[in-house]
């Protein structure tokens, strides 16, 4: 997920870093090569993305979809071994939402079928609506007072919000790319915002909330945005507050391509009539508005240490345009595949290894930072739970398909020499940066919260921000199965030494700071 689900960088004071952690590192370079070898040969990464992404369908947290993910997953990792497997419930979310039905065409000033997406929890039309579209900009789509004083305008209609035409620079521009080695190199801060923008934000949405309520008071059919779309038929498709049980349904929303949005927008500023058909139906409740995170755990087999814990993780839900699959089923994809690997190979780790497979990351972190308060620390007296202490360290995948170059080290000085040894094996594979930058906008700033070590790999970007990230192109034929391979290869070695070695990581002092945002 990269997108405005952030936290605040915390001001954590750092360790002093000495070569004396490197040197003490004792490396099993044969498990290694036992997990190398075994993924090379009989992977089931294939057999995991397609069930987590075809199978399951899209995964918007606490829909059937998800569900449908989480229980195959719950069940699979009982067949491999796994213990404890289970849908562990979080807290509330909010709304259960699945479509049943969609369609939408353009009716006039001809026929023909147009790209779009109804948007998550939206409201149903009453069965097939056909009406005419009216334009708004973007500044008067935002503007309240503007609304309020044309709604006359907006009954029976379908309002249409679509900014300016893509610059025709951009279809020069790659789509998918790698990192170099100089990029590499001068890695910065990544998907960090500061306290003040998420402020700005949270505005912005009592703004949209405003918006739909006017909408609705006036009449209007639907209201139809391009939103934050990549052109090249790409459609991002997100939605922002319409989960929580204490929003009253508003008028239907769709999200239509930029280039269906700006043939429209360009029909009516020459003086063309356009109408559309919209059908949108879907199943919304509040039957069970609680949130589910899966966990398992492979126990650990050393009696002082096998309390201890090392986690592995990536979230399971998703957005509704496609089946979620480089956001992020590839994350959980490997992780699965890290611990089947670990298991199936007999390694025997000394601590315990729990994965978490995580629900409601895209609305605001909420899986991981409700289990860490459950689990770890309180939000409100950050008062430490035993459990707190016990955990060595935790790694996650959310970047997208691309392969793991490297890793984010959060500040923490004292682990960069301890990673750094462990990548050593993996040079020929690409991957040996560690980088003190910090990386946010995924959940192992939940753990970072919480004093626990979290960590998130550095990952190719590949098409993750061009194409799929949040769009209607995100599914399975858009992994890379060679880099996913690359990465649960990683991901099981980190997490089999950090299980194994005689101390748990380093940690970075705790700053008790309440958690800026807490769901979008």
């Amino acid at each position: 997920m990269k997108h405005l689900t952030v936290k605040t960088l915390l001001g954590f004071s750092l360790f002093a870093c000495t070569a004396a952690y490197a040197q003490q590192e004792t490396i099993d370079t044969a498990a290694f090569r036992k997990i190398r070898n075994a993924e090379l040969t009989s992977s089931q990464i294939p057999q995991i993305a397609h069930y987590l992404t075809d199978v399951s369908g899209p995964r918007l947290t606490n829909s059937p979809g998800y569900k449908r993910a989480a229980t195959w997953a719950v069940e699979t990792m009982k067949k491999w071994g796994l213990a404890n497997a289970k849908m562990e419930p979080w807290g509330e979310f909010g709304k259960q939402w699945e479509v049943q039905d969609f369609s939408i065409s353009m009716r006039a000033p001809y026929v023909q079928s147009v790209r779009a997406y109804p948007g998550p929890w939206s409201a149903n039309t009453k069965g097939l609506q056909q009406g005419q579209v009216i334009l708004l900009t973007p500044a008067n789509a935002m503007d309240t007072a503007y609304l309020a004083s044309h709604s006359a305008d907006f009954k029976d209609k379908f309002v249409l919000v679509t900014g300016g035409a893509a610059s025709s620079a951009e279809r020069f521009e790659p789509s998918a790319t790698r990192l170099a080695d100089t990029a590499l190199a001068n890695l910065k801060d990544a998907y960090m915002i500061d306290k003040p923008t998420i402020q700005m934000y949270q505005g912005y949405f009592k703004i949209f909330a405003k918006i739909d309520e006017l909408l609705k008071s006036a009449g209007a059919l639907a209201y139809i945005t391009t939103g934050r779309n990549n052109h090249n038929g790409t459609v991002v498709v997100q939605a922002f507050g319409d989960y929580k049980k204490i929003v009253a349904e508003t008028v239907p929303k769709v999200t239509m391509s930029a280039e269906d949005g700006q043939k429209i927008k360009r029909l009516i500023l020459s003086g063309h009539k356009v109408e559309l058909a919209l059908n949108i139906s879907g199943n919304l409740t509040t039957d069970n508005p609680k949130g589910y995170n899966v966990v398992a755990e492979i126990p650990g087999t050393d009696a002082k240490l096998k309390p201890q814990l090392v986690m592995l993780g990536g979230h399971l839900d998703s957005w509704q345009a496609a089946t979620g699959a480089t956001d992020n089923a590839a994350g959980c994809i490997v992780m699965m595949e890290a611990v089947r690997l670990l298991d199936s190979l007999g390694l025997k780790p000394k601590r315990t290894i729990r994965i978490a497979l995580w629900s409601g990351e895209e609305q605001g972190l909420l899986g991981s930072f409700n289990y860490v308060k459950n689990h770890f620390m309180d939000g409100t007296t950050f008062a430490l739970k035993p459990e707190q202490a016990k955990v060595s360290a935790y790694f996650n995948l959310d970047n997208g398909t691309g392969k793991i170059r490297g890793i984010y080290a959060q500040n923490n000085q004292a682990v960069k020499p301890i990673f750094t040894e462990w990548f050593k094996p993996f040079a020929d594979l690409g991957a040996q940066t560690v980088t003190l930058s910090n990386t946010g906008s995924t959940d192992h700033l939940s753990f970072d919260w919480a004093g626990i070590p979290g960590f998130q790999f550095v990952q190719d970007p590949i098409d993750y921000e061009t194409r799929t990230h949040h769009s209607n192109l995100d599914d399975y034929d858009h992994l890379i199965i060679d880099d996913l391979k690359q990465a649960a290869i990683i991901v099981a070695s980190f997490v089999y030494q950090t299980a194994t070695r005689p101390d748990m990581l380093p940690r970075k002092p705790l700053v008790k700071e309440k958690f800026v945002f807490d769901g979008f």
